[in-house]
């Protein structure tokens, strides 16, 4: 089945605006292997000295503000579409599959092994074996943790000041100033 015949767009123009795409266009796949290599030395650079390493991250990321820190390692997509805020820290094994927009705020703390995934597929059987996938990005506030393990999923808004506990599975957004725990995360507290 041709999804496309009545769109002139290419699969790269289709994911960029958010729509129904397949993953086969040779613009996102030299993307894709630059963003492996980028990260690749950028984990080499950062195991001799991690503040030089800072201009291989900054090439890979789409935005890093000042005193943000990133241990390695990191996976990402493509790395141009995710933006890090000044003073936030981001802990070992970060996967943050960036096919839409993640923003990370200020002063924010991201756990070891967190996931952000904005990546979407259909949940009918045809298409997803035809290898369609979109995505929804995904926004965190300033000053929000992420426990260890967390996943968040596509479209996810995390409000300021929120703490998301370890291992959490974020479907729908949290509001700002609260503790949200649990598969799905829930908030138990305000802050």
């Amino acid at each position: 089945m041709d999804y496309f015949a009545q769109d002139p767009r290419t699969n790269l123009e289709r994911m960029e605006a958010g729509d129904l795409y397949i993953a086969d266009d040779p613009e996102i796949e030299r993307r894709q292997r630059l963003a492996v290599q980028l990260a690749a030395r950028y984990q080499s650079a950062y195991a001799e000295d991690p503040d030089g390493a800072r201009s291989v991250l900054v090439e890979l990321l789409g935005g890093l503000g000042p005193q943000a820190q990133v241990r390695p390692p990191l996976y990402v997509d493509y790395g141009s579409n995710i933006t890090i805020g000044a003073r936030s820290f981001v802990n070992y094994n970060l996967t943050a599959l960036d096919v839409a927009a993640i923003t990370i705020g200020e002063d924010c703390q991201i756990g070891p092994g967190v996931q952000l995934l904005t990546p979407t597929h259909p949940l009918e059987p045809g298409p997803r074996r035809d290898k369609l996938e979109a995505a929804r990005p995904i926004t965190i506030g300033d000053n929000v943790w992420i426990g260890g393990g967390a996943i968040v999923l596509p479209g996810v808004t995390i409000g300021d000041d929120s703490v998301i506990g370890a291992g959490a599975v974020v479907t729908r957004d949290v509001p700002a100033g609260v503790v949200a725990v649990g598969n799905p995360a829930r908030p138990v507290r305000s802050l």
